[in-house]
């Protein structure tokens, strides 16, 4: 093997910083039981324990993260107005939907 010089020196360390950079590790301390229930949790739906931290910490930080959105599905309906309805009447309306009219 031959000794590297300070330029591939430099150039591995910076590599080695970056590589640091995108994934940090910690230590974190918590009881027993919470990790337990936290590792069950993360098994059942199939989640990396980082992921879960992850999440709660964005949670924590207040940037919500959107997934799996509720959509809203329009649902149309046929039909035809039925005599004595009008619309522009909300009173009149609820008394008709009421039977009271």
């Amino acid at each position: 093997m031959r000794p590297e010089s300070a330029g591939e020196t430099g150039l591995l360390h910076l590599s080695i910083i970056g590589v640091m950079l995108l994934c940090m590790r910690t230590t974190i301390n918590m009881s027993d039981e919470l990790f337990r229930q936290v590792k069950k949790r993360a098994a059942e739906q199939g989640m990396p324990l980082r992921q879960v931290f992850e999440t709660a910490v964005r949670l924590y930080l207040g940037g919500r993260q959107q997934r799996n959105a509720h959509k809203l599905r329009w649902r149309t309906e046929s039909g035809r107005m039925l005599p004595g309805v009008r619309l522009d009447d909300r009173d009149s309306l609820f008394d008709l939907m009421d039977g009271r009219s």
